[in-house]
């Protein structure tokens, strides 16, 4: 399990750290699908209701991630002391996995592929 770094002042720090602490091609997949039920089901709240299915948004979002921190990477969610950083880099992990540009940042993150 890595250390996290003392105190991080800027994302352009926070970035690389992220990714490092998701490493495992696994941890990353249960935060696709976590982030992107998180969106489906928050769109759902918002457009059609019920709003307290804005809560399981929340849920369905975070509870995979961190799930995957506990049992694969086994480190503690970034989310805990960043949580603002940890939820945008949810987003761009997700959209440049997508895009199909995450290797590169993987990789100048010092993450290698296993």
């Amino acid at each position: 399990m890595q250390e996290a770094p003392q105190q991080i002042h800027n994302y352009a720090d926070f970035w690389p750290y992220y990714l490092r602490e998701h490493r495992q091609p696994a941890t990353r997949a249960f935060h696709y699908a976590g982030t992107s039920a998180g969106i489906l089901l928050l769109a759902i709240a918002l457009l059609f209701g019920p709003l307290w299915l804005a809560l399981v948004a929340v849920i369905s979002g975070y509870g995979p991630a961190w799930l995957s921190h506990a049992l694969i990477e086994h480190n503690r969610p970034a989310t805990f002391r960043y949580p603002l950083w940890s939820l945008i880099s949810d987003f761009r992990m997700l959209g440049r996995w997508l895009t199909g540009r995450l290797a590169d940042d993987l990789a100048r993150a010092g993450v290698t592929p296993s």
